[in-house]
């Protein structure tokens, strides 16, 4: 496996850290539609709401929200803005 792979597998294995401490650690699922559900609020909560501060104290949704607004506005973007 190459260094790039390894480099690759650090951004999984970093969720998958934050998800077994945060969910599975503290919680006893009882059957596997409560770990689906559990798994499906989690993704959306780290997603949409977890605020990080590698992203400037944005959620990683509004860091790439913020991020596509500032690309389309650049010059280089190829993006015509226009407004109606």
């Amino acid at each position: 496996m190459s260094r790039r792979a390894n480099y690759d597998n650090a951004v999984v294995e970093n969720f998958f850290g934050h998800l077994k401490e945060e969910l599975f650690n503290r919680v006893r699922f009882l059957d596997t539609d409560a770990l689906k559900a559990a798994l499906h609020d989690y993704i959306h909560w780290y997603n949409t709401e977890r605020i990080s501060t590698k992203l400037n104290s944005l959620s990683p949704v509004q860091y790439r929200v913020k991020a596509l607004v500032a690309w389309s506005m650049s010059p280089h973007s190829g993006v015509s803005v226009r407004n109606a």
